[in-house]
């Protein structure tokens, strides 16, 4: 008898991108659809650091110099459709102009003041949590 493989949850990342004075979102091709932060699923082989690189790329056409990591986020409900996820969050920094691909309809740089009311996953919490890293220094919780 072969043993169960375990359950635990699948590592993910999210990438704040900034870009021209404000973050890039893409618009999702798939449900949930909304806005959200570029990112996905890490790859066999693959760091999580080079996963972000590679989403961002693929979802954006912009190469991220990646600057800091924002924070992991693992809330069991962050992903509405029952995948159980952990992601690491980066906040990095592309110029260019952005162009929707992979799993990205659209592409485009949001003013933090001007955000679209439909963003998806936990992500409206991230961007809480990186406009106050901005504005005070203060980092994210740890229980994110």
């Amino acid at each position: 008898m072969g043993k169960e493989p375990p359950k635990t949850p699948l590592v993910t990342v999210d990438i704040i991108v900034e870009s021209a004075g404000g973050i890039v979102l893409v618009r999702r091709r798939n449900p949930p659809l909304g806005w959200a932060l570029p990112g996905g699923f890490v790859d066999p082989g693959e760091s999580v650091p080079q996963a972000a690189r590679r989403e961002a790329k693929e979802e954006t056409g912009l190469d991220v110099e990646l600057l800091e990591l924002l924070g992991v986020y693992s809330d069991p409900r962050r992903d509405p459709r029952g995948f159980k996820t952990a992601s690491a969050v980066f906040v990095g920094r592309a110029d260019g102009v952005p162009a929707g691909g992979d799993d990205a309809a659209v592409a485009r740089i949001f003013a933090l003041d001007a955000l679209p009311g439909d963003i998806v996953f936990d992500h409206p919490l991230i961007v809480a949590d990186y406009r106050r890293l901005r504005a005070t220094g203060q980092r994210p919780p740890l229980d994110r």
